[in-house]
């Protein structure tokens, strides 16, 4: 995230505008305080070792699953009998 001054960012508008493109927020300062934000409208794609750093960071939440454990019956502690949350 980068910091720039209004009367400063109103000469790079189109400079800034294509850093929040890109993925980068842009806060305008007045008086050395963020007011506002340039950033992106579409999200940013994370990289593959990103993705694969959430999964990890992910499992480790998790911990350890029992060796018995199967996903296909998980729902059975999800609901009761009547199909109602658990």
């Amino acid at each position: 995230m980068s910091e720039i001054a209004i009367s400063e960012a109103k000469a790079r508008l189109t400079a800034l505008v294509r850093q929040a493109e890109a993925g980068e927020d842009v806060v305008l300062t007045r008086n050395g305080k963020g007011v506002a934000r340039i950033t992106s409208m579409v999200p940013r794609r994370l990289t593959v070792e990103e993705r694969m750093a959430v999964i990890r960071k992910a499992q480790a939440l998790v911990g350890d699953l029992p060796p018995d454990f199967d996903a296909a019956r998980s729902q059975d502690f999800l609901y009761d009998e009547d199909g109602l949350p658990a």
